[in-house]
């Protein structure tokens, strides 16, 4: 498995494992997904050279935390854990008793990445870092990284922290390239991190979804999947599919691939079985050549779907890292 070395965190593989779902009942998994087919998972990650594994306290409420460090077992200090605070009430001693609740959950001393969940609208990074500060001063935390933020705000809690905030998770794929434009640059320039959640688009780039096959599930009430968005989407899938054909893979391992070839930048996929974990995890031995990557890229940034409303859902699941 190919890896970034992050200051604090250390190696962090290219794809990584998302655990929303471990803990939530949104996904619809059941509680044998949470018992026994999570820990399976993870134990197969960490066979195929998985580090990187993301969680939050707001994931089930903790439960996606338990679940990930009870499967984890001894080898939850080897790997770059990653966690969450959902910045309500922000304040420092906040911050530092909510970051060591999580690192109780998780069966660990030290979080390597700690992450502000969402920006805080109303109280700025200068209340919200210094508590941060604490949690890297005391080792409690290896690095701090933020989640959801502009460049603008990642550098204002840069300046805010007085130290590099290593590391930003947001909704980046195929399908929603804006970081493509301004987070990759300063990555690269800065040695930071950029981590892509919703990598596939809830699905929309395994190519298999048009406007005479929309999914019967919940995203049918998410614009992404109504009939204008699959029929404007139909060009950047005709590339994944094209560029999938010519290597010998598929149109998901190829969204995956165009992320981690890029510069600075890690996935973190979740996943529904170990099939599914195998499968996102040979993405990131995928070279793409650069005609490859310019044509997704430019796919990418043709792609324009209307309709600026959401569902709750959909915004809950962008606010909460997925």
């Amino acid at each position: 498995m190919r890896t970034l070395d992050i200051d604090g965190v250390g190696p962090v593989s290219r794809i990584g494992l998302g655990t929303w779902q471990f803990g939530s009942r949104e996904w619809g998994y059941g509680d044998d997904y949470a018992d026994r087919t999570a820990r399976d998972i993870v134990a197969r990650a960490l066979e195929l050279g998985v580090t990187l594994f993301d969680t939050a306290e707001a994931y089930g409420f903790g439960k996606s935390e338990r679940i990930l460090g009870a499967a984890l077992g001894e080898r939850r200090d080897e790997v770059a854990l990653a966690s969450k605070i959902m910045p309500v009430a922000p304040f420092p001693k906040v911050v530092v008793n909510r970051a060591r609740a999580s690192a109780k959950r998780l069966g660990v001393r030290r979080i390597p990445l700690y992450q502000v969940h969402q920006p805080n609208p109303v109280v700025p990074d200068s209340v919200i870092m210094p508590g941060m500060k604490t949690l890297l001063d005391d080792g409690t935390i290896g690095a701090a990284g933020v989640s959801n933020y502009s460049l603008e705000r990642w550098q204002k809690a840069d300046s805010a922290l007085g130290r590099p905030v290593v590391s930003n998770q947001v909704s980046f794929s195929l399908a929603n390239a804006g970081p493509l434009e301004d987070m990759v640059p300063f990555a690269q320039a800065e040695n930071r991190l950029v981590i892509a959640y919703s990598p596939l688009a809830q699905g929309l780039l395994g190519g298999k979804y048009g406007p005479e096959n929309r999914p019967r599930d919940v995203r049918r009430t998410n614009p992404l999947f109504g009939t204008a968005n699959l029929a404007r989407a139909q060009p950047l899938l005709d590339v994944l599919r094209d560029v999938a054909g010519t290597i010998g893979t598929t149109p998901s391992q190829v969204a995956l691939a165009w992320l981690v070839n890029l510069p600075q930048v890690v996935a973190i996929p979740g996943a529904s079985s170990i099939e599914q974990l195998e499968s996102n995890v040979a993405a990131a031995e995928l070279d793409l050549d650069e005609s490859a990557m310019t044509a997704l890229s430019d796919a990418a940034r043709d792609f324009t779907p209307v309709g600026a409303g959401r569902t709750v859902l959909d915004a809950v699941k962008e606010r909460l890292g997925r």
